[in-house]
């Protein structure tokens, strides 16, 4: 029994003094062991540790509590968090839950949960400090000094009598400024805010601009809603980045990990049916020159090659321009030269490729002309490549859809069409040469 306390002891310690580690540990456990151990500390420790965890593996252990244990939990951990964790739940639990929290704590989460977590509002944390305009420095400080915040901030918001956001207020100006001025003379009154309804990536790419440590978010009539902290704008630039890695290759942007299977197949199983399909348009674009394939049996070889050296080349190409749209640095005014610039890369890349591909052909072959139709096949489907990789995600963005969605596979179609067909019609065009 000693070494049991003991253990239990050390768990309670570790938790207590390490909760980012031990959230990490929690989530490699089943949820029902997690949802075991987090009962077993106290209110606040296991609080302080749900803070850290990811949010869909916290909906998992929180469906198999019961309102009355959940609650314990939801009154210590940010309403932020505590509405990532709901808004995974169905929508008859987070009811029940909702019901068994204090009348003020519940429409504030009500609220959260009204907006989508890909939003402004869903990224938003309501407890914002706001001062009315009307106060005086040595009021506003005795203000600030009353919530007792625990958490450091760096900027307060000044807003009307209907809480309609008018300035921001830095804490250096404040604390330097007479005890009787009034802080609207101090405000900054051009402050940028997001609106609610504002999409995550748009927002990010705000904060980026301007280098903001934190954003203000409001509603349609400017009234001050909440704001979003760093900690959660690089936490949505490091989705936003995955999301898009993700949708590339053609699973879904929201898929986690852990994510059940049934939700991964149905993301994935689409675009994998997508991929079927031009992967038997490029397998009949092979069939077209089956004659000469049987003539030619060394052909066959090399088709993966070309193929092959064309998708990468388009990968590299697709993974800059991509990069440049979420980053804001592809306009219209740059966008005929980004294409230009890169079908001259893919041109000399193909040429410098195809040399050295055209050597190893002919010193394994001995054929002179094998090497020049691979050679010609490589230069012709790298600067096609190249194109298409900038073409790709230009053209998808222009016509309203996600960029990042699925453009590698529309690559590989286009690098292993134009792959094939040129490399075998070359062999065509030269194969009295070639046998």
């Amino acid at each position: 029994m000693s070494r049991f306390r003991a253990s239990q002891t050390l768990v309670k310690t570790f938790f207590e003094k390490h909760p980012a580690d031990a959230a990490q540990a929690l989530e490699i456990l089943p949820h029902e062991e997690a949802r075991a151990i987090l009962l077993n500390l106290s209110s606040d420790v296991a609080s302080q540790t749900i803070e850290y965890l990811n949010p869909h593996v916290a909906s998992l252990i929180f469906d198999d509590l019961t309102p009355e244990q959940a609650k314990s939990f939801m009154d210590n951990v940010s309403p932020k968090r505590m509405a990532d964790i709901l808004i995974d739940l169905p929508t008859e639990r987070r009811s029940q839950f909702l019901q068994v929290l204090e009348a003020s704590h519940r429409r504030t989460l009500e609220t959260l949960l009204t907006y989508p977590p890909e939003t402004a509002g869903g990224m938003m944390s309501p407890g914002v400090i706001a001062l009315s305009k009307d106060l005086t420095v040595r009021d506003a400080i005795q203000n600030i000094r009353n919530l007792g915040k625990k958490k450091p901030f760096y900027y307060v918001y000044v807003t009307d009598t209907d809480n309609r956001l008018q300035g921001v207020l830095g804490m250096r100006d404040l604390i330097l400024a007479d005890p009787q001025t009034p802080i609207e003379t101090l405000m900054m009154k051009e402050v940028v805010s997001v609106p609610a309804e504002t999409d995550r990536e748009e927002v990010v790419k705000l904060a980026s601009k301007r280098r903001y440590l934190t954003m203000p978010v409001v509603d349609s009539e400017k009234r001050l809603l909440g704001i979003i902290h760093s900690e959660d704008l690089i936490e949505a630039a490091e989705e936003e980045a995955s999301e898009d890695i993700q949708k590339m290759f053609g699973a879904g942007g929201d898929e986690e990990i852990l994510s059940p299977v049934s939700f991964s197949l149905k993301k994935r199983l689409p675009w994998l049916h997508v991929n079927l399909a031009t992967a038997f348009l490029a397998a009949s674009v092979v069939g077209l020159f089956e004659s000469t394939i049987a003539r030619i049996s060394a052909l066959a070889v090399f088709l993966p090659v070309v193929a092959g050296q064309g998708g990468n080349t388009g990968a590299q190409t697709l993974a800059v321009v991509i990069r440049g749209l979420a980053l804001g640095q592809l306009d219209k005014n740059v966008t005929r030269r980004v294409i230009l610039k890169e079908a001259a890369l893919g041109i000399l890349n193909g040429v410098v490729v195809g040399l050295v591909t055209a050597a190893v052909a002919y010193l394994w072959h001995g054929n002179p002309y094998f090497g020049l139709v691979i050679g010609l096949a490589m230069i012709v489907n790298m600067a096609v490549a190249t194109v298409s990789g900038a073409m790709i995600p230009i053209a998808m963005r222009a016509i309203g859809w996600d960029p990042a969605q699925s453009s590698s596979i529309i690559l590989t179609t286009v690098t292993d069409v134009i792959g094939f067909a040129s490399f075998l019609g070359f062999a065509t065009f030269f194969q009295h040469l070639l046998v």
